[in-house]
């Protein structure tokens, strides 16, 4: 089988990790159920649940995308922070059969936004998107938590002035 043949072989298959999509530090999508999309020499791609991508940042363009093995796809336009960058995602609203499981998933264009695996020794500052974690540490205005108070993000001052 030639690269160009082995490039027309989809698999798809579960991501082994929480991913993200960032772009610029703000964050654009964060999913446990996300699916990989491998196509023989290509550069894999993660294909995100709609519901877990920050759809008011995008905008569908007037654009579309044809692939012979996973069909049309329509592209999105993100505007963040005063900038637009055009084209940068795509979605398979009727994939074809092979690639059915893609259906109203969100990808994002490589090079242009990042797409990283998130765990807490990749992201140590990101305990507080567990809310009940965060209610157990929170003191309820009684002077008491459910748990220990998580220890300061900050360093204190020593240099304090009189």
């Amino acid at each position: 089988m030639s690269p160009r043949d082995s490039d027309q072989v989809l698999e798809i298959y579960p991501a082994p990790t929480r991913l993200r999509a960032a772009y610029r530090g703000h964050v654009l999508a964060d999913s446990n159920d996300v699916l990989i999309l491998s196509q023989g020499t290509r550069t894999p791609v993660a294909y995100f649940p709609k519901s877990d991508v920050e759809l008011g940042y995008f905008a569908r363009s007037d654009q579309a995308r044809h692939c012979p093995t996973t069909g049309d796809a329509a592209c999105f336009t993100l505007t963040l922070d005063g900038e637009v960058l055009e084209h940068v995602a795509w979605v398979h609203e009727e994939p074809l059969p092979a690639a059915v499981q893609l259906s109203d998933r969100m990808a994002f264009q490589a090079g242009r936004i990042e797409v990283y695996g998130v765990s807490p020794e990749t992201a140590p500052g990101d305990r507080f998107t567990d809310v009940d974690a965060v209610v157990q540490h929170t003191d309820s205005g009684g002077g008491q938590s459910q748990q220990p108070h998580w220890p300061s993000n900050v360093t204190p001052r020593t240099d304090r002035e009189s």
